[in-house]
């Protein structure tokens, strides 16, 4: 699908790790030759798990956006934005609010799994179990045709689909149903095992030192079976293993052969992974840093993101509106 419009947003909650990079960042950058691209920060969203402390909230964005940049994500390519700079978004969710039923929300598996995960914080809000209906709204105010996701978003991007059709339903053919773009890289273990994420505080950074790595990808966990350096181990049971599939492919079939006879340890496997990592790291680093000497930049490049998103928002605005029957009799 060429020249079809892409969306595509990430929530600003801290400096950006390895689950972003492959999980989607890398493939926005190549989706920019093929598509007319939309990428927002979804600073709203920072808000359903982080509304108690939003204090560094602005801090995030800058360097969020700083850290899009540095990895590529290119302005002149792309129209670069933030969330709430376009609150035709807020009016749009409100709209789609009134027809999404309550089971619909209930039913999404991430709603129940973050409450689960994230016992430390209050988030059986409102806004919390809402979100997926403000991530619809972000995916039709501009018409969003293909959807950059990974396989534990395909419901959130199902419940769009379904808010499309009963909206078409109701007031006339108005939306189309934006379609998935699965990432390419399976979900990037963190260094407990599971979903790196910067709520577990698992994650390997963007930023992170050279040493930092290091520590980070030697605690990573193993497979549990090998409680000495002579057991052998099964590699597939392995975090460490997983992110050797996207660094070390020219080395696998080494690396796994090793853990299984116990040809090595863990530390030698994982020191071999955590010199790639640094290795691929320094030139994002690099980049990241000469943009830092830049002052303004970000605020440029949304204020520039937001005249040009502007005008499709009103336009998508208008018809809701208009179909709904809101506005002047």
């Amino acid at each position: 699908m060429s020249n079809s419009r892409i969306l595509s947003g990430y929530r600003p909650t801290g400096r950006l790790h390895l689950g972003h990079l492959w999980g989607n960042l890398r493939q926005m950058v190549e989706l920019q030759e093929e598509g007319e691209c939309y990428f927002f920060v979804a600073d709203w969203h920072a808000l359903t798990t982080e509304y108690q402390d939003p204090s560094r909230l602005s801090e995030y964005v800058e360097e969020m956006v700083l850290d899009w940049l540095a990895v590529g994500l290119d302005p002149e390519r792309a129209v670069i934005y933030r969330q709430s700079d376009l609150p035709q978004v807020a009016e749009l969710q409100l709209y789609l609010s009134m027809i999404t039923p309550l089971g619909w929300l209930e039913r999404v598996p991430t709603y129940k799994e973050q409450q689960e995960q994230l016992k430390n914080r209050d988030i059986a809000t409102h806004g919390f179990l809402g979100y997926p209906v403000l991530q619809a709204a972000d995916i039709l105010i501009v018409r969003g045709e293909r959807v950059p996701v990974g396989e534990d978003q395909l419901p959130h991007l199902e419940l769009t689909r379904e808010i499309v059709r009963r909206f078409n339903f109701l007031y006339g053919k108005t939306f189309e149903e934006p379609q998935a773009v699965l990432s390419p890289t399976p979900r990037i273990p963190g260094t407990d095992g599971r979903k790196m994420s910067k709520s577990y505080g698992n994650y390997v950074g963007l930023d992170d030192e050279p040493g930092v790595v290091k520590e980070k990808v030697l605690s990573m966990v193993t497979d549990p079976a090998r409680r000495t350096r002579k057991d052998p181990g099964d590699p597939e049971k392995c975090s460490a293993f997983q992110l050797h599939k996207i660094y070390t492919p020219d080395r696998l079939d080494e690396i796994g052969g090793n853990c299984r006879t116990a040809g090595w340890g863990c530390v030698e496997c994982k020191g071999i992974l955590a010199e790639r990592v640094i290795e691929d790291l320094l030139p994002f680093q690099e980049r990241r840093r000469e943009l830092e000497k830049k002052p303004g930049l970000v605020s440029e490049v949304l204020r520039e993101g937001r005249r040009k998103v502007a005008p499709l928002a009103d336009e998508v605005l208008s018809e809701v509106r208009r179909r709904m029957g809101i506005g002047r009799a």
